[in-house]
Formats: C-alpha cells, structure tokens, sequence
C-alpha cells in the first residue's frame, strides 16, 4: 500500500446514514453546546492551526444524500485526508450500513494502491449503557483502512473534539504504514527503519541504549530532557514485559522496539511518527529524497572534499564500529558499519585504497575512500552520511560535512592550490606498466593483475581509480591516480581523460617505441595546457633501450621544460614520484616550489632556471619556509582561542 506524504491542511468528511449526527458533532465542535435543531448539512468549517492540537488547518466537510449526488460524494470522498463514518450505537441498522455500502463505496471511489484512512465513529453514546466497540472489530479485521473506532455524543460533548483530533491523528501520524492491527505488531517496514534508528543512538557500538544514550536521543528528537525517574519507569515497563528487552541497565533493540510497539498500542503513534520523522522517513517508511540528499551546488571549475566536520563525524563512526580496536575494519567490522545502509557502497577496496595485507580497511583507507566518492560521487556521499545518522547526529545538514574548493583557474593564476584532493591521469600505451605504479601507491606487491574493464566515454569510474595520501611541504594531500584504458594509440583521449590536475605520461624504458606514443600526447593535449606533465619510465630495472623518436625522453623534457623522465622501479616501490605529482598538482605553474624534491644535477634540465640557480633554489626553500611559519602561526592562534 502507498502512503501519501502528510498534507498542510487536514480535510476531513462526515459520511453516514441520514439521522445519525452527522451535522451535530460538527456544530457541537464549533460552537461547544448541543443544539437541538440543526439544518440538514452544515456549510464546510476551516478550523484554525493555532487551535488545533497539531497546529495544522483542519476543514471539515459534513456530506448530506439528500442534497448531493453519489458523484458528489464520490469527489469529496476523492478529495478527503480523512473519512469518518458515523452511525448511531442505539440503531443496529445504521451500523450494519458501514459494512454493507460506505466501506465498499469508499473502496470503489479510491486507487487500488491508496485508501484513505477511516475512522468510524458511534454517536450517541447518551442513549446507551453499554459499549458498542467489541461489535466493531469484526469490521476492522476485514478492512485495514479503518484506523480505530470511537464513542462520542454530541448532544453531551463526550469525546467529540477527541475524535476530530484523531482524525487528524490518522492523516498525520497514520496507523497502516508502522502497525499491522491484524497482527498486533510493528510493521516490518517500521522495525527495520527503528533497527536504523537504533543503531544511530548507539554512540558506542555496544548494541545497548544506556542512560546517556538515550537522553541525547530523547533531547534531539523532542526537545526536552528525559527525567531519571521516568527512565527508570520505562526500563521497568520493558522488563516486565518482554525478554531481552534490559541488559546491564541498558536499552537493547529488542527493548527499543517494543516500547514503540507499546507506543501505538497505548493510541500514542505520534511518539513514533516524531522519532521516524526526524531520521528522515516519510509516511511510506522511505528516507526523503530532502534528507538524502542536501542540495549542494558547485560551481564549474571546483571540487569537493570532506570538511573537517565530515572527517570528524567519519573517524568516529570507523572507531564506533572498530569493536576489536585493532585500527581496522575487517569485512564483518565493515559490513556492520553500513548495516544501517541500504547497501555495502564499495568494492575491491584492495586496489582501491590503503589496506593491511588481508585487505582489511585501515583508517587511512576508509578515510581515502570517503575522500575519492565525495570527490568522484558527490550525491553518493550525501546520502551515505544521511544513512550514518550525519544529519541526526550533527544537527546539521550534509552540507556542514563538504567542503567546495575555489575555481581552479584562481590556483593557476596564483600558482599555489588550495585543494587537498588532487587527480592525477595516469597515461601510456598499453602494457607500458599504468597498473603497476598504481599498485604500487598503495603498497601492493606485483603481480599478475587482470587489466580493468574498457569504461571509455563514461567518464570517472573508481573502477580503475585508486587513492593515497602524500605529504606535500609538511601537509598531508589526497592523491587520486586515475588510470586512462587505451586500447589503441591511434584512438583520441576524450575531455574528461585530459583534464586533471596533474598527468603522469608513463613509457616502457625497454620498449623501443613506446616514448612515442607519449610524446604525441603531450604535444597534442598537454603542450599548450595548465596542467603540470610528468614523465615516468616504468621497468627501470631493465635494459634501457634507444627510443625511436626523433628526440629521446631527456632531450624532449629539456625542450619543453618538464622535469627530467623519472625512473620507476616496481621491486623498489619508490613514494617520491607521488610526493611529485602531488607537489606540481598543488603548485600548478611554479616550479621554484618544485625543486626540493629534485635533486641538484637535475637543474640544468629546466631552460627556464638557466643562469641563476641559486635564485631558484631560495625560492623553493622560501616556499616551504612560508608553509611552515603559516602552520605556525595557525597553531598559535588556536591556542590563543582556547
């Protein structure tokens, strides 16, 4: 069955058999005082939010056959959040009716996958001594729609306003989607979205509520404090009840259920809607498309990372869920983690992002692997932080925990970025060792590993894309090496393969025509761009051959002022290529800040530092002086904070 989200305004209709009060439970209502003569049906009546117990607008439509048409009816029926049907507990005929036409008719006048809640309601409760209620549930079992039923009078006021509000009760806080009455028991819906919930308040991971716990839950969902001796009270009520429900003191799940199972038997669902609707679920029991996913705009030419409030939130949840406290998360460990979680969101973390040698998830990996989807899959991440309980937790959107970078052509034209999270493509023909360096970032030993799947035209893919943080100057960055698949030299890089912030153009040192292919990529894509190029030659632990080129790897830096070609080693697994990149990715087009990572014989490769050397190198170290005193100084400040 589909829920409708719950309205603004709340429209409720009166049907009935003529003579059963319709009209005078309304009248009663408004005017509060019985009154013996009333017209045949009353004009629609708008009660006022501020004084109504919802604070939500309520109209009231009072349906008369006598003066309207069965399609009449059947638009207001169309129309209606909410239908009451009153007969009179001192007439078995007008009872009977409800079963036999106003249900039926209600059900033909409604889409199979919706119907209205109803409300049935006995009037007239002054002419009897006895109660009618026990005759109802007959009815109730055969249609679910039926909300709950109600004995008022409105000739003696008894129970009218109450049945009013749970009228609204039932548009607002409906009974179908977290209850089963044929079951007397949650839904399954509602018990896994309060197995979520659970989960959430568990700040510690230990599978218990305990006092704190559940104060902070308490405090956020509904504003006010719990008191102790109505804790102690609810514990006791659990206990008595149901087995498992305390441990140690504490709250478990099966507890946590039961109470708001509890809840909604005792007519209190709306306990239960407060706690559903402020972890995001709408009147279907789904999280809301508003919830999972914050409206972030980013403008062209930027990015996104975690802010620091994200990367806090992150590492406390890794530690929540670390329960051996061994610094990582094992696949059981990671898969409590997203049980809140439609689903496990990654896979092949192993060639994705740090791990130890079982593949098992570091700190460092998890928080790289956050870093690469906010980077690659903004939404992705929104709405994982939203399953996680960001939202609940912090109080605050998912934008607290992003952060969007300036537009790159601001870091060009200062020469410096400001990003933490760098792309580099990793670019070269086939076989020439792309897979190899990035393996080789993360620390994996070589071996055979199946090529990745073609995914050109599709754009980022983190399929073949992995992860690592590097220090650049004292300051930890994220560095994202995307390896470009090419299945022919002769097929042409797309847009979305070229720009990054830095390329690694990589060749076969042994492979005689491989500087080639390179060399026309440069030319063609890199040579008039901002994007800093290095060049590596993999397999540097073999015969290095001549390149037939017309200018060899060394000559052809030199020409075009790029660093000088940079041996790779896979059985030496050197890091500082990759503290390189992510230097030349964070100062783009300064290569004085480039030089403390090169080594001095290699300064007479740059045409633009001939001459004056030592200029250069005070500037290089200037770079990394001004870095420092700023780190300083930031440090200073806070301490003056505090």
């Amino acid at each position: 069955m589909v829920y409708e989200s719950a309205p603004r305004t709340v429209r409720i209709i009166l049907l009935g058999e003529p003579g059963v009060g319709k009209t005078s439970l309304i009248l009663s209502l408004v005017t509060e005082e019985f009154t013996e003569h009333v017209p045949a049906k009353a004009e629609e009546i708008t009660i006022p939010a501020d004084v109504t117990p919802e604070q939500v607008p309520t109209n009231i439509i009072d349906v008369c056959l006598s003066e309207q048409t069965l399609e009449q009816v059947a638009e207001e029926i169309e129309k209606a959040h909410v239908i009451c049907i009153v007969f009179s507990v001192d007439k078995q005929e007008t009872l009977n009716k409800v079963a036999s036409y106003w249900l039926p008719f209600i059900r033909d006048n409604c889409p199979d996958d919706y119907r209205k809640p109803v409300i049935l309601v006995g009037n007239k409760i002054d002419l009897i001594d006895y109660s009618v209620i026990d005759n109802i549930w007959d009815i109730a079992e055969e249609y679910p729609e039926v909300d709950r039923c109600i004995e008022c009078s409105a000739k003696t006021l008894t129970n009218v306003s109450e049945m009013f509000y749970n009228a609204q009760k039932a548009v607002l806080h409906p009974i179908g989607p977290i209850y089963s009455i044929e079951d007397q028991e949650l839904t399954e819906s509602c018990k896994k979205a309060l197995s979520r919930i659970f989960k959430i308040c568990d700040l510690d991971g230990d599978g218990l509520l305990d006092d704190y716990e559940i104060t902070i839950f308490q405090k956020k969902c509904f504003d006010t404090p719990l008191q102790l001796q109505v804790l102690d009270e609810v514990k006791s009520v659990i206990a008595q009840n149901i087995a498992g429900g305390i441990e140690n003191e504490c709250i478990t799940m099966k507890g946590f259920i039961y109470l708001h199972c509890l809840f909604i038997q005792r007519g209190r669902n709306e306990t239960t809607w407060t706690v559903l609707r402020k972890f995001g679920y709408d009147e279907s029991l789904e999280l809301t498309h508003n919830y999972l996913y914050a409206n972030i705009k980013v403008p062209a030419g930027c990015t996104t990372e975690l802010s620091y409030k994200g990367q806090q939130f992150l590492t406390q949840v890794f530690e929540k869920y670390d329960r051996d406290k061994d610094g990582m998360l094992n696949p059981t460990e990671l898969k409590n983690v997203f049980s809140c979680c439609p689903r496990v969101p990654w896979h092949n973390l192993r060639y994705t992002v740090p791990t130890n040698e079982k593949g098992y998830l570091t700190l460092q990996g998890w928080m790289c692997r956050w870093t690469l989807m906010t980077l690659l899959d903004l939404q992705n991440t929104s709405a994982y932080l939203a399953y996680l309980g960001f939202n609940f937790l912090e109080n605050e959107s998912q934008k607290t925990a992003i952060h969007i970078t300036r537009e790159k052509k601001v870091d060009i034209a200062k020469k410096q970025s400001s990003r933490n999270v760098y792309q580099c493509h990793v670019i070269g023909p086939r076989s020439c060792g792309k897979t190899s360096i990035c393996r080789s970032f993360l620390g994996i030993a070589h071996k055979k590993i199946k090529p990745h799947a073609n995914e050109r035209g599709d754009g980022y893919s983190t399929e073949n894309c992995c992860i690592n943080s590097v220090v650049v100057y004292g300051q930890e960055k994220y560095l994202v090496l995307k390896e470009i698949p090419i299945t022919r030299v002769s097929d042409p890089l797309q847009p979305h393969e070229v720009n990054c912030d830095v390329a690694c153009l990589v060749y076969d040192v042994a492979a005689s025509r491989s500087f080639e292919y390179i060399a026309r990529i440069y030319i063609k894509y890199f040579a008039e761009s901002h994007i800093p190029v290095l060049i590596v030659g993999t397999k540097g632990e073999a015969m290095i051959a001549r390149q037939e080129y017309i200018l060899q790897p060394d000559v052809f830096c030199n020409k075009y002022q790029l660093l000088p070609p940079q041996l790779f080693n896979i059985r030496e697994n050197k890091h500082d290529i990759f503290v390189k990149l992510a230097t030349m990715a964070a100062f783009p087009q300064f290569q004085a800040a480039w030089i403390l990572f090169s080594k001095h014989r290699h300064l007479k490769h740059f045409a633009s530092l001939a001459g004056d050397n030592s200029s250069w190198w005070k500037a290089g170290i200037g770079v990394a002086a001004a870095t420092i005193m700023g780190l300083v100084l930031i440090k200073m400040l806070n301490f003056q904070r505090r």
